[in-house]
């Protein structure tokens, strides 16, 4: 074998390995990313069941509910973007900012029975406070213009509608 021909071999098979590094690192990624949705993005675009993703909305006034399984806090609450209702059960401390007509980020998947089971509630901070991603789906929703001040409190919307079904299976 040649020096060039040596040299043209080694050339080759490290920008294999680096191709071939490069595309197991895009796949990890693909499959580690997590997508922000509100409830209507949810509906319309039928996300698999068990996908892991980061549900932003309002949490409806009156929906929260609390109470225990086998001593561990369970809550569950609806998260609203104006139009589509989402069921949202939550093992865990919540957030002491956590309430209801505040925005909210949820990470989790969504259950067979289209409800979503939320590994991580985040609230927001203050009363100034709204998280990028749900601020941008109210925007785009309509419920929110930014140049006529903070968006109404989710009690005053109309037309929000429950993704079908809305009931929540305990412990799931």
């Amino acid at each position: 074998m040649t020096r060039k021909s040596r040299r043209l071999a080694i050339i080759a098979a490290v920008a294999l390995g680096l191709g071939t590094a490069t595309l197991l690192s895009m796949s990890a990624f693909r499959q580690n990313m997590v997508f922000f949705m509100a409830p209507t993005d949810i509906a319309q675009q039928g996300v698999p069941a068990g996908r892991t993703i980061r549900l932003g909305g309002m949490v409806t006034a009156g929906s929260v509910s609390r109470g225990q399984d086998n001593g561990s806090p369970i809550a569950k609450f609806r998260v609203t973007d104006g139009k589509t209702t989402i069921d949202v059960s939550f093992a865990g401390i919540l957030p002491d900012l956590f309430r209801e007509g505040q925005g909210v980020v949820a990470l989790g998947t969504l259950a067979p029975d289209h409800s979503f089971v939320a590994a991580e509630v985040l609230a927001k901070h203050d009363e100034t406070y709204m998280p990028k991603d749900v601020a941008d789906a109210l925007k785009k929703t309509g419920h929110w213009n930014p140049a006529k001040g903070a968006p109404a409190p989710n009690t005053l919307w109309t037309g929000a509608t429950a993704t079908p079904p809305t009931s929540i299976k305990s412990g799931g």
